[in-house]
Order: structure tokens, then C-alpha cells, then sequence
């Protein structure tokens, strides 16, 4: 009944804290493709090969639903892979759908033409590969009209967060908030992006102001993956064990993920 979770690198692990507490008795096997991070400057194509060779590993631990808990590759390869490459028996998601469900406060499987939501100007905060994609405008307008997406592409705050370098990071990140409110000065709502930015999140919404409201993704993809499996549960796969993987050096990452999680996190070379 396992669930397999990946990520370029680390900051899938903010939605595996979630997602592990929201479901208790589903082990959730983790892949890290640290090897390669970050994703954010890689070519859809590149990004799509790896994408697709972690998720067979997770599929080859009994995984037969996997979350792509990266926004970077949700953007650059989901839609293809499901298009072109998921058999019938699997299933790859990934973390665009619960944002946008609660941005336009509509299911997924509302098709009804597109509508009027509350909110109009929205900051989107990503990856270069994310910003490029286009994914979150264009899934945004199959579901609401009138509402402007200002995106900010943000360069170097994957690195310095997997590197540990705070400072760097909430350097960048008031850095690119900057850089958007001169062209979208008053923003109602802010994404977070990138699964690495919930790490980040005290430092968006002190640059953001109290009067943005912040989507982080987290929580929201916890909630939308128990509805999910309630609705699905032929895709909890055969998988019975939890395990975290890597194709970087699993002490090192061990211990930036133990770091990160507040808990002892094992590694095992992927």
C-alpha cells in the first residue's frame, strides 16, 4: 500500500511531513534525485528523462501512484508523461491540481466553463523551469477568467537552501519579491512555488506584508492525496515498507534532510 513521493533534491520532504501526518498507516517511499539538482535550469527534455527514471524506481518499490512532489517537473514533464508514458495500472500526479483548487475554490472534476474567482492579482514564485512552463497559467485558465499571474522566476534559492546557506536564501528571496512587486505592486495572493519555499515561507510572507495571503503547498496536497486514495484506493500499491532514496550521497543528504525534518532521516542510494 505504499505511495512514492519524488523530488529533484530535499524540498519534496515538506510534503512528505505533510502527507505522513495527514496519513499515518501509508508508507510513503521518498526519491531524491540529488545526483541532478536542481531541475529549475534544465531542459524539458532533460527533465522529463529524469523524471521518468525515478519514477519507474518507485514503481519498482510497489509504488504504482507516485506524487511528483517538484513543481519543476509537474510543469515541465507531467502533462507528457501522462499523455505519452504512464501505463493504465499507474498513476503520476503532481502538486499544481490542490493549489489551483483552492485558488478558484473549485474541485478538479468541475468542468463547468470557466468563471470569476475572488481573488484577481496573483505573485507566482518558481523555478526558471516553472516560470518558462507556462503549467500553472495555463491550468489556472481552464478554471477562471480575469485573474492576472505575475510570475517570478527564482534563481538561486533551490541552491541555497540544499546548500543550508540561509542567509543567502532570504537574501534572494526579498530579492526576487522586490523584483515582482515593481511590476505587480499589489498583490492579493502569492504560490509558493517550489516545494523547497515552505522552508522558506516566514521570509516570503515577512517580504510579501501581512495583506497577501500565501498558498503554500504542503498542507494542500495532503489533503487532496487522502481524498484521492479515498476515492481510488486500487492505486495504494503493493509496496509495504517505507524507505527514503538517493542518487546523491546518502549521508550527506541524510543529514541536510535530518536537518530539515527535525528528525532522524536515513538515506539509501538509489
Amino acid at each position: 500500500m505504499a505511495v512514492g513521493l519524488f523530488d529533484s533534491g530535499l524540498g519534496g520532504l515538506t510534503v512528505l511531513d505533510a502527507v505522513t501526518k495527514r496519513l499515518p498507516k501509508v508508507p510513503f517511499v521518498y526519491f531524491g534525485d540529488n545526483a541532478h539538482a536542481p531541475y529549475g535550469v534544465r531542459t524539458a527534455d532533460d527533465i522529463f528523462n529524469l523524471t521518468c527514471a525515478a519514477v519507474e524506481r518507485l514503481w519498482a518499490e510497489g509504488c504504482d501512484l507516485v506524487i511528483l512532489a517538484c513543481n519543476t517537473a509537474s510543469a515541465a514533464a507531467l502533462k507528457r508523461m501522462q499523455e505519452t508514458w504512464v501505463p493504465p495500472d499507474k498513476r503520476v500526479l503532481g502538486v499544481f491540481v490542490p493549489l489551483i483548487e483552492a485558488l478558484t475554490e473549485r474541485q478538479w472534476g468541475d468542468n463547468s466553463p470557466p468563471r470569476e474567482v475572488a481573488v484577481r492579482h496573483v505573485a507566482l514564485f518558481a523555478t526558471p523551469a516553472t516560470v518558462a512552463s507556462r503549467a500553472f497559467q495555463r491550468e489556472l485558465a481552464f478554471r477562471a477568467i480575469g485573474v492576472d499571474v505575475e510570475a517570478q522566476p527564482c534563481g538561486g534559492v533551490v541552491d541555497a537552501i540544499e546548500q543550508g546557506d540561509e542567509i543567502l536564501a532570504e537574501a534572494l528571496i526579498r530579492s526576487h519579491v522586490e523584483a515582482l512587486k515593481r511590476r505587480m505592486p499589489r498583490p492579493e495572493a502569492a504560490i509558493l512555488g517550489c516545494t523547497h519555499y515552505p522552508l522558506m515561507e516566514t521570509t516570503f510572507r515577512e517580504a510579501l506584508g501581512p495583506e497577501v495571503k500565501v498558498y503554500s503547498q504542503a498542507s494542500l496536497v495532503a489533503e487532496s492525496l487522502a481524498d484521492y486514495l479515498q476515492r481510488r484506493p486500487e492505486f495504494l500499491g503493493q509496496g509495504t515498507m517505507g524507505r527514503f532514496l538517493t542518487t546523491g550521497d546518502p549521508a550527506g543528504v541524510s543529514n541536510k534532510a535530518t536537518q530539515i525534518l527535525r528528525r532522524k532521516i536515513s538515506f539509501e542510494a538509489a
